[in-house]
Formats: C-alpha cells, sequence, structure tokens
C-alpha cells in the first residue's frame, strides 16, 4: 500500500462512519512519518483502522472496505476495523501520533504511530511479518535502537514478555 491508498482508506472511512479521526496503527502507519517509505515496507495490503468517536465504526469499516468487500475487490486494499486494544504500545504513544489529513482525506485525519512506537507493538506482537518489518526499518535507518528501548521500558508488559521482546531486537540488531 502506498501513501495515496492509505489517504483513500482514511477518506472513504470518514464517509461511511461519520467520524473525522482514526487511528492507524498497523505496518501502515509508517506511511505518516514516511510517505515515501521503502517498498519492502509497503507490503501489505490492509491498513488496521479504528475511530476516536465510536468503537462500533470498526464493524462499520469491516463491513465496508474491509476484506472481500466490493472496495477491496475494486482496489485491490481495503481498511480492517480494528480496536484500541489491538496492539500493545508504550505510554504516551497518543502524544506522537502523526497526522495525515489533506485534500485526498476528505476532511478526515488518520493518526499514524510515531515510527518507534510501531516499532513496538511489532516487537510485541513478534509473528514472521512483524520481524521482517522491524528488520526493514532497521535495514533503512527509520528506527534507533536506544529509543525502541526505551519506548520498551514503558510499556505495559509482564517482565518475562519484556525479556522477550529486548531479546528478539538484540537478534534483530546482530542480524543486522
Amino acid at each position: 500500500m502506498h501513501r495515496l491508498q492509505l489517504e483513500h482508506i482514511i477518506r472513504a472511512a470518514a464517509g461511511i462512519t461519520g467520524a473525522s479521526e482514526f487511528v492507524i496503527v498497523g505496518s501502515q502507519s509508517v506511511l505518516g512519518q514516511f510517505p515515501q517509505a521503502p517498498a519492502e515496507l509497503l507490503g501489505s495490503i490492509e491498513a488496521d483502522v479504528f475511530s476516536l468517536r465510536d468503537p462500533a465504526d470498526s464493524d462499520l469499516i469491516d463491513g465496508s472496505i474491509g476484506e472481500g468487500s466490493p472496495f477491496h475487490q475494486t482496489f485491490g486494499y481495503y481498511a480492517h476495523g480494528v480496536s484500541r486494544e489491538t496492539a500493545v504500545l508504550p505510554d504516551r504513544w497518543q502524544e506522537r501520533l502523526v497526522p495525515v489529513r489533506n485534500q485526498n482525506t476528505g476532511g478526515g485525519t488518520g493518526l499514524c504511530l510515531e515510527v518507534h512506537d510501531l516499532a513496538v507493538s511489532k516487537l510485541v506482537a513478534g509473528r514472521e511479518k512483524d520481524v521482517e518489518f522491524l528488520s526493514g526499518l532497521l535495514r533503512h535507518h527509520l528506527i534507533q535502537v536506544p529509543v525502541i528501548r526505551e519506548r520498551l521500558s514503558h510499556t505495559p508488559l509482564p517482565s518475562d514478555r519484556l525479556q522477550t521482546c529486548l531479546a528478539r531486537l538484540e537478534r534483530l540488531v546482530k542480524a543486522g
């Protein structure tokens, strides 16, 4: 997915729900801070989105512009309506959101995770695709390891899960 496609999703979500602000929590939130992000980071055809107005908006988004919808079939990408709890994030992540709002967003604003907060959420999720995404962020020097360590220390995680995330990060740095 590229930036114009994300802007289209924001515009469509605003039109469907009547809400004006949406948080983008998945990998495509990288497009907020890096509109021209490297192609290897843009392989996903879905944007994970939730409305700040009403949790029920996620169902409207899924039903109207979600996977398998006419929107998806027409454009080849889609929105996945998620909840606030979908991503595990560091304290104060809301203060670092990167707004995407322009003529292409039709009055809606996409609030994308700051890249280090995104990296923390990917470390916590730990799926193969998340680790590959993190590797790409590191390879392209879009994240700084000390910042990720600091953010992890301010993420509500049990101590064993925190240690798993730190070990995962160290493996990625060494493999880099």
